[in-house]
Formats: C-alpha cells, structure tokens, sequence
C-alpha cells in the first residue's frame, strides 16, 4: 500500500488536523477506540494508506502531533479521539513560538525539530511504500508557521523523492489573529515556495464567506470552519483511501497540477455545499456538482478565479456516476468557459472518480483549481508586509531570535517574483506558427503588471 505520514503542527494545525481524522475514521468505520465498526470490506481495502494495524485489529493513526506548547496537545489528549493516537506521536514543548515565526524556525522550533523528526522516521521505517508527506499548519502563527516550513525543509532533505503536500490556512484581510500576521505569512510563504510539491491554500475569510452566504450559519465557529476543512482533505485524499474507477495518487496529481515547479498553489472547493434547510429541495446531479464546483462562491481562498485563468484543475468525484457524463459535464464547462482556461494547455482537467461517496450524501465532488487568480492572495499579503517592514515594525522580535534581516527583503523579493510569474502566465498566448505548431507566447515582459492589478 502506498502509505500517507500525516503531521500536524500548532494550534491551528492541530484543530484542523483532529477533525480530518475524525472524519475519515467515520468514512472508514474505525470508532473512537481505534476498532473496526465498517459495514463493507472496502472500507478496510485501503485502510493502511493512514492508519497502522496494531495489536488486537486497532487500527492507529499515522499521524504526528506538534505543538510547542502543551495545551493544544492536553485538549486532544482529553477529547473524544484522545485514545486513538499512539503516546508516542505527541511531541511538544513548553515555552510556546508566542506568534513568532522567527522562534518556531530558529531558536525554540530548532530546539524540538530532532525530536519531531525521530517520529516522523520512525513512522516512515514502518511504511512499505512510502508516498509522502502531508502538514497541516496556519501561516499566522509561530510554530505551524515557523516550525512548519522548518519541518518541511528538513523531510525534504532526508526524503527528497517523496511527495511533500501542504494544507496552509492563509492569513485573510477580514480575520487577523495577530499583528504580526503579515511578517509569519510571508516568511512562511518564501519557505513553501521552495519546498512544497503542492500546497492547498485555505483562507479563513473564504469559509466564514461559505458559512455565511451558503450553508446560512449567523455565528459560525471555528468549529464549523474546521468542519468544511476537512471535508476538502477527505475529498482530496478519497481516491488514496478507496478503489475507483480512476485511481490517483498524489504523485499523479501532482505531476498534472503543477506545470511550473514555483506555481504549485491551489485553491480548493468543494461541493455540494447547502444550507441545511434547503437540502431536500435540491436533486444532486453530476450537472449541479460541476456547476457548484466552479462557482466562485464556493473557492476556499479569498481570491476571485474569474479574475485569472486557469492553469490546470482536478476534479474528484464520489458516488455512483457515469464517467461518460462526468466527462460531459467537464467538456461543457471548458467550452464555456474557454476564456477562463489557458490555451496553451489544451487537456487542462484532470478527473478522478471514486464509487464511494462521503457519509450522508449521494455524491459528492473535491475541486483543485492551479488558477493565476491566486496572485492577488501573495499581493495582498505582502502588501501588509512591506507597510510594517517599510517602518521597520516589529523587526527586533524576528532579529533577536537570531534572525538575519535579510531574509525579509528575500522573502518579499520571492513573492513579488512569485506574483510577476502567475501574472506572465495570465497574459500568455498561445499563438499559431506558419507551419501549424501552437508556440506559448508571453503577453508581456515579468514584472509589468496590468494597471489596477
């Protein structure tokens, strides 16, 4: 089986992280003790793509768990899925990264990385076939910021040939946790750039947006943003932990996602998404999946996809459904839509589809879109940051945990590389030659930006 190593990583990290698991135990029958309580055999087909059997069929978690304070972890310990994860997989510190990215990377993180990494080799010895790596972390913070990309850089250099995902909730103009929010997200974002093999950005703004305006919800928690979270990591993971009609793995999305290793940054939706009120009114067809999935309401980062084009998108569906239509359904879309798609890469739409739908619905659909759109989430961002770095504000708390100041003006000069190319590839043409070969030509030169962009 081609094994998963999940690892979560500060507060945020961690709650996102205990809801997939919760969710994908309930998809897989495994209880709250880590016993087998399925219905089919096929829930137990693929079952170590996540979890180690251990003694007595209990099936445990492949999973890592980091915080560099105690109480994320004690909160866990003490909930429902406290007895699922094996001791072992808990490693944190005492003293906490205090919103400070520079102490998650460099002095307090560094302190507990060998640490982390000794579980992390440990799980990876116990696979057969290790497929890679995914980390869930929020970019805001200290550790999953911070000790996050730390982490990252450091499976990469021990496991260079293994797929490295990322699932980052990205700081939104509207919900700001901290003031310092812009420095860690851009410090953090430098890191992914360089990393990472693919990175689903998830934006709190977005799904308050969702909980809002489609499912109707007047206060929503962090509860159910965590909620909606995970129901894309479930969607996204589903062709891995279950047989379909096309398996994928993340190597196969990957390698048709990414068509530049630097824009490897995706935004996620997911579908169907309906007030609770309204559910027995709508009939689910493949038809109403694929219109939803595109609907930029439904994008789980704060950026608007018409405003760009799309480079490439996967599409995972679930539940019994042609893949005749599902092919149908997706033509439609690009036909319509064609000046949304670059031309440049005529087979743009990835599908899998897998016979399984979630619990509670008939069928289901995860959407992966690598859209140009995602620029204005690095611009806005790194506008924040230059209007505090300009004034050299809050410098002194990144430079005094040993900190280089350079690598603040890299780290915005990377973004506004990042930025310029997503923009190169937005304008580009494809343009019929003499002999009839479609040759990709640039609108304009990197760095000129559209005005108003």
């Amino acid at each position: 089986m081609r094994e998963i190593v999940h690892i979560q990583i500060g507060q945020c990290g961690n709650q996102i992280g205990a809801k997939f698991w919760e969710m994908i135990g309930e998809e897989h029958g495994i209880d709250y003790s880590g016993s087998d309580r399925g219905a089919t055999a096929l829930q137990l087909e693929r079952i170590s793509v996540y979890y180690n059997e251990a003694y007595g069929k209990k099936y445990v978690p492949r999973a890592v768990l980091v915080d560099l304070e105690p109480g994320t972890m004690d909160s866990i310990r003490s909930s429902k899925l406290g007895a699922l994860f094996q001791p072992d997989s808990f490693v944190h510190g005492n003293s906490g990264a205090g919103n400070n990215w520079a102490k998650g990377h460099y002095t307090e993180g560094a302190e507990l990385i060998e640490t982390v990494m000794d579980v992390v080799r440990a799980e990876s010895e116990n696979c057969d076939c290790l497929q890679g790596f995914q980390i869930v972390h929020s970019l805001g913070g200290g550790t999953g910021s911070g000790m996050g990309t730390l982490l990252m850089s450091k499976i990469r250099e021990e496991y260079p040939d293994r797929i490295l995902n990322s699932f980052s909730v990205m700081p939104s103009p509207k919900v700001s946790d901290t003031v310092v929010e812009p420095y860690n997200a851009v410090l953090s974002i430098h890191q992914l750039i360089e990393n990472a093999d693919a990175c689903f950005c998830i934006d709190n703004e977005a799904l308050y947006d969702i909980c809002f305006r489609t499912l109707k919800l007047t206060t929503p928690t962090y509860c159910d943003l965590n909620h909606l979270v995970s129901l894309t990591m479930s969607g996204i993971t589903t062709s891995l932990r279950f047989p379909g009609q096309l398996n994928a793995d993340l190597r196969k999305l990957a390698v048709n996602m990414v068509p530049f290793p630097r824009l490897h940054f995706f935004m996620p939706g997911f579908a169907p998404l309906t007030a609770q009120g309204s559910q027995q009114y709508r009939a689910l067809t493949v038809a109403e999946l694929t219109q939803q999935m595109f609907d930029a309401r439904n994008t789980m980062a704060a950026c608007d996809p018409r405003r760009g084009r799309y480079l490439t998108v996967a599409c995972i569906y679930r539940g019994k459904m042609s893949t005749k239509e599902v092919d149908q359904q997706l033509l439609s879309v690009q036909m319509r839509n064609s000046s949304s798609f670059v031309e440049w890469i005529p087979n743009n739409v990835k599908v899998a589809v897998c016979d399984i739908p979630p619990r509670g619905l008939n069928m289901a659909a995860t959407f992966i879109g690598n859209n140009t759109a995602i620029q204005e989430l690095f611009n806005r961002v790194s506008e924040h940051f230059s209007a505090m770095f300009k004034r050299r504000a809050f410098v002194h708390w990144y430079t005094s945990e040993g900190m280089d100041i350079s690598e603040f003006r890299e780290a915005e000069g990377n973004i506004h590389d990042l930025v310029s190319e997503y923009q190169q590839f937005q304008d580009a043409k494809a343009v019929l030659e003499g002999n009839g070969e479609v040759v990709e030509e640039a609108g304009r030169e990197v760095g000129e930006k559209e005005p108003g962009v």
